[in-house]
């Protein structure tokens, strides 16, 4: 981003299994795509799942919402655009931006907010040091 946070946009291809009837993308399909855009951001900046997973932690979803603002079709291209614009605390939250290949107007846009999760207690943690000092860089 150009100020403050991190940004990134990954491009999916709409697959005929993801729409319904009449060619139109399922709308619960969004959220996978919000899903696909939040790995490969924090994969860009060197933290993957596995990673955070293999600290010790699951970061889970708490809150998901979607503005649906046009329908994305069968084998449209999309770029998906997540960003973080706020220092994570113990929540974190991922806006989502999602265009068709060159066009300017959004498809839809949202937003998740996740927690973290000790992956043995199951109880609310703390984000693992590494996480929160690679998160630093950003803000």
């Amino acid at each position: 981003m150009n100020e403050k946070g991190i940004a990134h946009t990954t491009d999916i291809r709409v697959r005929y299994a993801e729409t319904d009837g009449m060619r139109v993308v399922y709308h619960g399909n969004y959220l996978v795509y919000f899903e696909q855009a939040r790995t490969e951001m924090l994969r860009s900046i060197g933290l993957p799942y596995a990673k955070i997973e293999e600290m010790g932690i699951f970061v889970i979803v708490i809150e998901a919402h979607a503005n649906y603002r046009r329908s994305a079709l069968y084998d449209d291209l999309l770029h998906v655009k997540a960003m973080v614009r706020e220092m994570p605390t113990n929540r974190i939250k991922i806006e989502y931006e999602i265009r068709r290949n060159n066009e300017s107007e959004l498809i839809v846009d949202g937003y998740t907010l996740h927690t973290f999760l000790n992956s043995l207690s199951n109880r609310p943690a703390k984000p693992p040091k590494e996480f929160t000092e690679l998160m630093q860089k950003y803000f």
